[in-house]
């Protein structure tokens, strides 16, 4: 089997590969092709076809996260591998060969996986309402021996609004230790750096110091692997294209009474198993759930009604899709190349729930790229961040409420599949096809290995 790494360079298109320097060089060697996005082209989807080369009909990761309806709670970015159906491609090469091993590295449903080698942000949660960076690894010992020769993983700089290249240069520190040590067979490596200021603010010339940046830890970790005779794929998820209009799905709902809401000490909480219809917004998919199907063709109306809508799927046309699968929605909106979904629900700010101007990925019900953002209302954002870190140094209860809800400050988003192929994803490799579909990634990866 020829050792191989898989370098996820996260929102890598056509674009982006000619506005770099060593990516772009290196890629000459190579064959690029274009990836044509599976909807939702969110990252824990996009992974899944990867890791299975099945759709999210067959593997059920249907976006970023879903209606849990056992539990009749919305959750999102859940970390148990066992999420993930089906055979994934280490399974494969096991089969194949009993001496294959593989290196997980920072790739999403990585908890429990069983490969290997795996490291995923895992914070450390409290009681008294700390929130400490740390990660989860397999072997265990990995996560005490990498913090100690690497320095705690820079969680706050991994995701929220001082997100900076230090996350991403730390995580391909850890891949080159890891090789350096155990020399896996399939390594896989997720640089996330790309992903925040083209959500932040859309594709634009003052990126270009974040394509520098990626481009210099592609440099150092691809001439490791090639040093160590190590062949490399690089690979992206999806493109981020331009935005500048929002759509508020659990607002609408909200105007017409079919929303259930909570009243919690003067917060108001969405209450997502009482509702009639609610929406679970993932960029710019939406997944429609209904409760009571007698308004069906209601929803229906009203959202075939929205203009900022691209496409409102149910039934036969989500088999079509690749989506039926028992997490799914009801329905599947998907919003036109400029717009994307909130998770918004609240009229008042002042009613909002006390985690909306927080970053608290887990207790929202759905994504909000607003966490990338200091609220501009905030005179003196650092003077208050450091005032909050005072008080939890001194073990007062706090709030990091510095996020804003102004969805409209975000420029770029993702999800649905863009106009241009230039903003398509794409996989640098030896492949000789100009475009693959995403459960094709697979069968690349497993040839590479194989021969």
């Amino acid at each position: 089997m020829k050792k191989t790494a898989v370098v996820n360079v996260v929102g890598l298109t056509p674009e982006i590969l000619n506005r770099s320097t060593f990516l772009k060089t290196w890629a000459g060697k190579k064959n690029v092709a274009t990836i044509k996005p599976q909807i939702p082209a969110v990252t824990c989807t996009m992974q899944a076809c990867y890791l299975t080369g099945t759709l999210p009909a067959q593997h059920g990761i249907v976006g970023n996260g879903w209606y849990f309806k056992t539990e009749h709670e919305i959750k999102f970015w859940r970390q148990s591998n066992d999420l993930v159906q089906g055979k994934k491609i280490w399974h494969v090469l096991k089969e194949i060969n009993p001496a294959f091993t593989c290196a997980y590295l920072f790739w999403w449903y990585n908890m429990y996986a069983d490969v290997d080698f795996a490291i995923t942000p895992r914070p450390q949660y409290h009681a008294d309402g700390l929130k400490l960076p740390d990660i989860y690894t397999k072997p265990d010992t990995l996560r005490n021996d990498l913090q100690k020769q690497l320095g705690t993983f820079p969680l706050f700089d991994f995701w929220g609004p001082r997100t900076t290249i230090k996350s991403t240069q730390w995580i391909a520190q850890a891949a080159i230790e890891i090789f350096k040590q155990h020399s896996p067979t399939l390594n896989m490596v997720y640089l996330p750096h790309l992903d925040y200021n083209f959500q932040r603010h859309g594709n634009v010339a003052q990126n270009d110091t974040d394509i520098i940046e990626v481009d210099n830890v592609c440099r150092e970790l691809i001439t490791f692997y090639e040093s160590q005779q190590v062949e490399v794929i690089v690979l992206s998820e999806y493109g981020i294209t331009d935005v500048n209009e929002t759509i508020h799905l659990n607002r609408l709902f909200r105007k017409n009474n079919w929303l259930a809401i909570r009243n919690e000490s003067g917060h108001e909480l969405l209450d997502a198993g009482a509702s009639k219809v609610f929406a679970v917004a993932d960029h710019q998919v939406a997944h429609i759930y209904l409760n009571d199907k007698s308004i069906f063709n209601e929803v229906l109306a009203l959202l075939k009604s929205n203009q900022a809508i691209e496409h409102v799927w149910h039934g036969n046309e989500l088999l079509q899709q690749g989506l039926q699968h028992k997490r799914c929605g009801d329905m599947v909106c998907v919003a036109k190349p400029h717009a994307w979904f909130t998770y918004y629900y609240w009229h008042n700010d002042n009613l909002a729930p006390d985690f909306a101007p927080t970053v608290d990925i887990h207790r929202k019900p759905g994504y909000d790229p607003a966490e990338l953002f200091i609220n501009p209302k905030i005179k003196l954002p650092i003077l208050k961040a450091g005032y909050t870190l005072l008080k939890k140094k001194l073990g007062f209860r706090y709030l990091m409420d510095v996020i804003p809800m102004h969805a409209e400050m975000v420029k770029g988003s993702h999800g649905a599949v863009p106009q241009s192929k230039t903003q398509w994803p794409i996989v640098i490799s030896n492949t000789q096809k100009k475009e693959v579909l995403a459960t094709d990634v697979f069968d690349i990866i497993k040839q590479t290995i194989t021969g």
